[in-house]
């Protein structure tokens, strides 16, 4: 009997989706993870949970009717890591109509439940917030809802429930080699200690490296060709006072989003360009942050120039390549490629897919491996809540108060965030506190050594760039000293992880 049922390579939100359903319907689950979990395309997002307005032009209507309905349940299921959130659309001259704007927006409105979040409307920009930032000859504009969401902090709380349901999560750990027979059998390596694995299921849900994997690893090629689209986002200043978010239309007839982020900044992206280089380390190309400033430039009063840029990021997303000659008209809809063969064990191959749809994913998954167990229990993830998300979707500020009224040492701005990134389990994070004193030395912020501790013996945090950039974005303003000092107080818990 193989020591699992499933094993998976890769700790993306596609993997750790897959091994919290699966976990959760009383399968042995093994997740490897060569990083950090999520520390690749997965927390290079745009950080929205959004249906995807612009794939209505390319008749997606199953996607973005997947995408909408998703948007609600996974507010429901993690309250406090996603929240709504407005965006306005002013209409460019030149640009799309405003009529077929105002009819995408209708359509976006009936493909969604919409039980949560209001409908869209037609906003007077010469008299609403929304306006101040942006050029004069913008008088009005379309208002409608979607959502944003913390995209690391929702794979290390997916990655946390599927433990806590009996998943088995390494991260650090490569995949170095499988042989293929009755079931599969993995050598595994962390920092340089090998391990071995069986299981009866492997799936490679490695992103952009699923290639890498299948070269390498599995020995054998994909069976379906792959597409890598590197998307790229630019950080700047704090362009506008308010909470909503921007759409705006960019010639070439993509759109680019500015968003409100970790308070100071203003969040701009993305782009979309076939990718060929170093997986470890894609970045933005000069053409790439000077395309993004030249689209809010035709918006914003204040420009934005390359110059100014706090902090740079891309993504690369592993897409089924479709024969789309331009990258931004590959489908981003997700592709589950089962691979099985006489006397040997199952392999499914995860293409594309949605930080949105990564729930619907996992479901598709277990369906197309569910002929390979006797009996599996019925999908249950649609009712279910991420860890400190057992809350109500309108309760977020009630908790924050709640957690003053414990912790009166808490300033708002710090109750607030510690709610945002834990929900109700942010007592794990305060303790019995009575004063900031007792919350142990500061690093960088409000952050302190508590919640440090915390981050690494229950949310796999190992190094600096761990904690300040994936469990939080305190690396935005963080001193190289405050890195080392962070790096140091990691290295001097000694203390095993209690996952």
């Amino acid at each position: 009997m193989p020591d699992f049922d499933i094993a998976i390579i890769g700790g993306g939100i596609n993997g750790t989706g897959l091994a919290r359903d699966a976990a959760g319907r009383g399968l042995r689950v093994l997740l490897v993870e060569s990083n950090d979990l999520g520390s690749g395309t997965s927390s290079a997002s745009s950080k929205l949970i959004h249906g995807g307005l612009r794939y209505l032009e390319k008749y997606a209507f199953r996607l973005v009717r997947e995408a909408l309905g998703e948007r609600e349940v996974l507010l429901r299921m993690a309250p406090h890591i996603i929240r709504p959130m407005r965006f306005m659309l002013p209409p460019l001259p030149g640009m799309r109509a405003p009529l077929l704007l105002r009819f995408g927006l209708f359509l976006y409105d009936k493909l969604a439940p919409r039980n949560l979040l209001p409908p869209s409307r037609t906003v007077d920009l010469t008299h609403n917030a929304m306006g101040q930032p942006l050029q004069r000859l913008f008088r009005y504009g379309f208002e409608y809802s979607d959502c944003w969401v913390d995209d690391s902090r929702l794979v290390v709380l997916t990655a946390m429930d599927a433990v806590a349901r009996g998943a088995d999560v390494r991260t650090h750990t490569r995949c170095v080699r499988v042989e293929r027979r009755e079931d599969w059998e993995l050598v595994l390596n962390r920092r340089g200690r090998r391990e071995t694995a069986t299981a009866r299921v492997l799936v490679n849900a490695a992103g952009p490296w699923i290639g890498e994997v299948a070269e390498t690893v599995i020995r054998q090629p994909l069976k379906a060709p792959v597409r890598l689209i590197k998307g790229s986002h630019i950080v700047v200043r704090r362009r506008f006072e308010h909470d909503a978010g921007y759409i705006f239309q960019a010639k070439d007839g993509r759109v680019v989003f500015a968003l409100p982020f970790a308070d100071e900044f203003t969040l701009i992206g993305t782009t979309d360009e076939n990718f060929v280089g170093d997986l470890k380390s894609p970045a933005p190309s000069p053409g790439e942050i000077t395309y993004l400033c030249d689209v809010v430039n035709q918006y914003f009063r204040e420009r934005v120039t390359p110059d100014e840029l706090v902090w740079s990021f891309s993504g690369v997303r592993a897409l089924y390549d479709d024969g789309s000659k331009r990258p931004e008209d590959v489908t981003r809809d997700y592709e589950l490629v089962l691979d099985r063969k006489k006397d040997l064990a199952p392999l499914l191959t995860v293409y594309g897919g949605k930080i949105t749809t990564h729930r619907k994913l996992a479901e598709a998954a277990m369906v197309k491996l569910g002929v390979f167990f006797k009996t599996l229990p019925q999908p249950w993830t649609a009712g279910s809540s991420l860890p400190g998300g057992d809350f109500p979707a309108d309760g977020f500020y009630a908790l924050v108060g709640e957690t003053i009224g414990r912790w009166p040492f808490l300033s708002e701005p710090h109750a607030r965030r510690l709610v945002r990134a834990y929900g109700t389990r942010v007592e794990r994070t305060l303790g019995e506190a009575q004063s900031m004193d007792d919350l142990g030395p500061r690093f960088t912020g409000d952050l302190t050594g508590a919640e440090l501790r915390y981050l690494v013996e229950h949310e796999w945090a190992e190094t600096a760039e761990d904690v300040l950039y994936r469990r939080s974005k305190f690396g935005l303003k963080a001193t190289p000293d405050e890195r080392i000092a962070i790096n140091q107080f990691i290295v001097s818990l000694a203390a095993p992880k209690t996952f």
